[in-house]
């Protein structure tokens, strides 16, 4: 019945019960969604807490570790485009910096593939 009032004019249902019924779901609608804000509200706040070291979160967007195992060559336009740059080479092993989070990873190719990938502290690059 609802469903056939609902393509009625309101002019036409004004004053009837269909009208207060519709009325009341729409206040509880209103309400659910009141409280699903405030629910969600306080997570808005949360920030990523990468520890004392200076490292990033493993799986953060910052954390390079992801990388290993992957072919070197190809993986450096991956890494640049994460806004990582190569700082320095020792040996095979390479250091990339991320100036913006100051994230500092430390990479070593072995068979053309990223062999070991550790994220370190800002001041080791």
């Amino acid at each position: 019945m609802i469903r056939a009032v609902a393509n009625i004019p309101r002019s036409q249902i004004e004053g009837k019960n269909v009208n207060r019924h519709m009325k009341g779901k729409v206040m509880v609608w209103k309400l659910k969604t009141t409280l699903a804000a405030i629910a969600i509200l306080p997570l808005a706040a949360c920030v990523e807490d990468t520890g004392s070291s200076g490292t990033p979160a493993v799986g953060s967007s910052s954390d390079l570790s992801s990388f290993q195992g992957a072919r070197a060559g190809q993986a450096e336009m991956g890494i640049q485009n994460l806004g990582y740059e190569l700082i320095r080479t020792q040996g095979l092993t390479q250091y990339w910096f991320n100036r913006s989070t100051g994230a500092c990873a430390e990479m070593t190719v072995g068979d053309g593939r990223y062999q070991s990938v550790r994220m370190l502290p800002a001041e080791d690059c």
